[in-house]
């Protein structure tokens, strides 16, 4: 009878373990539907003729005339070489600035440095329209309007406080043993940056850095306000003004190629760099 009983429980235990195992892939199945399946439904949509759009069809028709019609409108191919310059120009400006600031405010100390920290993350959750009007007077008197480097200056407001943040947080948890033994050697406070601590922070430095160019190529209102002329957009604007043969058409199938379009290189890059994104992010999120 014991033995019976302990075989009964171990058989119980088991099948414990298999339906848990069970659910947890469901749910991780669950999951990967939920967030794949718009893209994967994008990409059908692209494929499929103007007929084949109200035609429920889980199946791609490969039909890529919305692909050729999209790729030979020089509109969208300036705006797709627009937006790779802004979100590229001002990935680099704000990693450029927000290392030395991280390394003033993670290391330096300093009167008020924590407050300026908590006004760095206060910025970077404000609203993008609280600061549209104040942003669009600074650019009219800097003589930037509907030009890109409007949007690159307009996107570092967006862009640098979170960078800003994180390599903060980042650099407080180096060892403060390497820039001691730096200092002691005679090396000045730059060069422990960029000889001692910059070699360090390759993780944080990709995933913001990436996160940041996403942040860029993504941005719509500042787009939308600040450049008028259809040589000077960026992507997300020229998707939003794309146009059918006629006013009463909607150019569904090219909107969703042009989705497909613009996402696909991000999709790739961040699966390139999905290690050093999350090293870099939870380094970085340990002592903020």
């Amino acid at each position: 009878m014991a033995g019976g009983s302990r075989h009964y429980s171990n058989s119980t235990y088991r099948k414990l373990r298999i339906a848990k195992r069970a659910g947890l892939y469901a749910g991780v199945a669950l999951v990967l539907v939920y967030m794949l399946f718009p893209y994967y439904w994008a990409i059908i949509s692209s494929t499929k003729s103007r007929e084949d759009l109200y035609s429920f069809s889980l199946l791609p028709s490969l039909d890529f005339s919305n692909y050729i019609t999209l790729y030979h409108n020089p509109i969208f191919i300036g705006a797709i070489v627009n937006s790779a310059f802004v979100a590229f120009t001002s990935s680099v400006i704000s990693l450029v600035i927000s290392i030395l600031a991280a390394y003033a405010l993670g290391r330096m100390n300093f009167r008020f440095s924590r407050i300026i920290l908590i006004c760095v993350l206060m910025i970077s959750v404000f609203p993008q329209v609280v600061v549209l009007s104040g942003m669009f007077e600074v650019i009219g008197w800097l003589g930037l309007y509907n030009r890109p480097t409007a949007l690159v200056f307009s996107y570092l407001l967006l862009v640098l406080p979170f960078t800003t943040w994180v390599l903060t947080s980042f650099i407080r948890d180096l060892p403060q043993e390497l820039e001691e033994a730096a200092l002691i050697d005679g090396c000045s406070r730059l060069r422990i940056l960029t000889h001692v601590l910059l070699p360090l922070m390759g993780p944080a430095i990709a995933s913001t850095g990436l996160l940041a160019f996403i942040l860029s190529w993504n941005e719509f209102l500042f787009a939308l306000t600040f450049i008028l002329t259809d040589e000077n957009r960026t992507v997300p604007v020229a998707m939003g003004l794309l146009t059918g043969s006629s006013r009463y058409e909607y150019p569904f199938g090219q909107i969703m190629a042009a989705s497909v379009t613009v996402t696909l290189p991000l999709l790739i890059l961040v699966l390139i760099f999905q290690r050093k994104i999350v090293s870099g992010l939870t380094a970085g999120a340990v002592k903020g």
